[in-house]
């Protein structure tokens, strides 16, 4: 800890008549830590899989971004391909090394270079696969690491993301309920990425700029369909 840090610390204690170290204090950190509480649940997020989804979609879309609802993985190459074309870009995409987009028959599109890694800043298009799609919001969630590099979320102007259906849930708490029982107990990926929609910005006069800070479009690729029994 920095001497500044210990200054304002101790600062704060002193005003709350505390060391830090009393044992029912410690005990009560503890017990929050361990508990994992959950905030308060939006009601329209609480339903059945294929309602959910369909919130998930919506959603989506009401935050600016795109989508595409495939019926398997293997409809992925295809529909990363289309969507280069309808907005004339370079047949050129770069993905991480997730062994579920490595899989995908990249085969059926010869014209289509797929590049592996980490952005640079120089490449157009990015593809990357979510943890999970959250209902209440349309947001798509993103663990670092070198099978999905945190910048492809960041760098590429255009960004798209793979969602399977069965990995929708309702809420953002459901997801940190997965990611905990995915990771183990304290412990998590260096960066959870929350994406809802491209990037943007109002920051100057109060005018909607896409792409501020990020990819100027978002486009989900929604695999799949809704379980029919909940499995979140």
């Amino acid at each position: 800890m920095t001497a500044s840090r210990d200054v304002v610390f101790g600062s704060i204690r002193r005003a709350l008549g505390s060391t830090g170290k009393e044992a029912p204090r410690v005990q009560d950190v503890a017990d929050r830590i361990a508990g994992h509480p959950r905030g308060v649940i939006p009601a329209r997020a609480q339903l059945a899989p294929a309602a959910r989804l369909d919130l998930f979609k919506a959603m989506v879309e009401a935050a600016a971004a795109t989508l595409d609802h495939l019926p398997d993985a293997a409809a992925v190459p295809d529909a990363v391909a289309a969507y280069l074309r309808d907005r004339n870009l370079p047949m050129t995409i770069l993905r991480g090394g997730d062994a579920r987009l490595a899989n995908l028959p990249w085969h059926t599109q010869p014209t289509l270079d797929v590049w592996i890694g980490a952005s640079d800043g120089r490449q157009l298009a990015g593809l990357s696969h979510a943890f999970a799609g959250i209902a209440e919001s349309g947001t798509v969630v993103m663990l670092s690491g070198p099978d999905n590099p945190s910048t492809l979320n960041l760098l590429p102007d255009h960004h798209l993301v793979v969602v399977n259906a069965a990995d929708v849930t309702g809420t953002y708490e459901d997801v940190w309920t997965s990611i905990r029982a995915v990771y183990g107990p304290g412990t998590l990926p260096r960066t959870v990425n929350w994406i809802t929609g491209p990037s943007r910005s109002a920051d100057i006069e109060q005018t909607l700029l896409l792409g501020a800070h990020g990819p100027r479009s978002l486009h989900i690729l929604l695999v799949g369909d809704a379980p029919a029994v909940d499995l979140t």
